[in-house]
C-alpha cells in the first residue's frame, strides 16, 4: 500500500499536466508567445556550440553511470549546459558594449558622410563596408536590400527588428524621421545619438563595477554547492541511497527544482537589465507601413 503512494502521486502529476495542456490547447497559441518561444529556441540553437553540448553529455553520462538516476541525469545535464555562463565571464554585457559602441560608431560615420553633401541612402551604403564589426552584418543587411530596389523606411525597420538593441532604435528612429519626414539638423541628432550611446556604455560599465560583488558571491556559493554535491556522489554512497527508490526520484526532483530556481535568482540579480526598447513588433505592422513606408 505505501508503495502505491508515490505511482499515485506521480500519475496525479501527470494528469494534471494533461489537463493544463489541454486547456492551452483550447485556448490556442497567440502570435506573441509563439515569436517569444522561437525567440528562446533561436537563441538556444545559437549557444549550442560543440564543447556546451559535449560537456553536457559528458555530465549527463558521468551521472548516469555513478548513481543510474533518472532525476540526477537531467539535473546534471540541465546544470553542465546553463551553469558555466553563469560561473564564467559576463560575455552578454561585453557583447552588449561591443554592440553599443559599434552603433555609435556607425552613427557617427553615418553623420561624416552625410556631411559630405551625401544622400541618406548613398551614406548608408558607403558605410557598410566599413561599419564597427559588431554590427557589421545588421548594417550589410541594409544596404543590400537598399541595393535590391527596397523603399529605404522598410529596410531601416527590418534593420531595427535584426539589431534588437535600444540605442539602434533611436538611431533608427531619427534615420526614418528623416527619410518620411525630411527631418532637418540630421547631422546634428545623430552626433547627439551617438554621444547617448557612448555615454550609455559608460554607465553600464560604472554599474556593471559596482555589482561584481554581487556577482562574485553568487559564483562562490554556486561552485560551493556543486562542491559539496560532487563531494556526496564520490564519498557518501550510503548517505545517498534513499534517493534511489521512485519516492526518492521525487524528491530529488523536488529539491533540484528548489536549487535550480536559487541559483537562477542568484545569476538574475547580480545582472543589469538594460534599457526598453522602442520598436518593437514591427510585424504587427500594416502592411502600407511594412512594405511602402508610412502612407501618405
Amino acid at each position: 500500500m505505501a508503495g502505491s503512494l508515490p505511482l499515485a502521486g506521480l500519475l496525479g502529476a501527470a494528469a494534471g499536466l494533461g489537463l493544463v495542456l489541454a486547456v492551452c490547447g483550447l485556448r490556442g497559441t497567440t502570435a506573441p508567445g509563439s515569436s517569444r518561444w522561437q525567440a528562446v529556441i533561436t537563441r538556444a540553437r545559437q549557444q549550442a556550440s560543440t564543447g556546451r553540448v559535449a560537456g553536457t553529455l559528458l555530465a549527463a553520462v558521468v551521472t548516469a553511470v555513478l548513481t543510474r538516476w533518472p532525476a540526477g541525469v537531467v539535473l546534471a545535464g540541465l546544470a553542465a549546459w546553463f551553469l558555466p555562463p553563469v560561473l564564467g565571464p559576463d560575455r552578454d554585457h561585453a557583447r552588449s558594449l561591443e554592440r553599443i559602441e559599434g552603433i555609435a560608431g556607425w552613427t557617427e560615420q553615418l553623420r561624416d558622410t552625410l556631411a559630405a553633401a551625401a544622400g541618406l541612402e548613398q551614406a548608408i551604403l558607403a558605410t557598410a563596408p566599413i561599419a564597427p564589426a559588431a554590427v557589421r552584418p545588421e548594417v550589410a543587411a541594409l544596404a543590400a536590400r537598399i541595393r535590391a530596389g527596397g523603399r529605404l523606411p522598410a529596410a531601416l525597420r527590418s534593420f531595427a527588428t535584426e539589431a534588437a538593441d535600444p540605442a539602434a532604435d533611436l538611431v533608427t528612429t531619427a534615420l526614418l524621421l528623416a527619410a518620411e519626414q525630411q527631418a532637418r539638423d540630421l547631422g546634428q541628432l545623430l552626433s547627439s545619438l551617438a554621444d547617448s550611446a557612448r555615454q550609455q556604455a559608460g554607465m553600464r560599465m560604472r554599474i556593471a563595477a559596482s555589482r561584481a560583488r554581487v556577482r562574485t558571491a553568487a559564483r562562490i556559493i554556486i561552485a560551493a554547492t556543486l562542491a559539496l554535491v560532487a563531494g556526496l556522489l564520490a564519498w557518501s554512497q550510503t548517505f545517498l541511497q534513499p534517493y534511489g527508490s521512485l519516492l526518492g526520484q521525487l524528491m530529488l526532483t523536488a529539491v533540484g527544482g528548489c536549487f535550480a530556481a536559487a541559483f537562477w535568482w542568484l545569476h538574475a540579480i547580480s545582472r543589469m537589465a538594460g534599457p526598453p526598447r522602442i520598436l518593437t513588433r514591427l510585424g504587427a505592422l500594416p502592411a502600407a507601413w511594412r512594405d511602402e513606408g508610412a502612407p501618405q
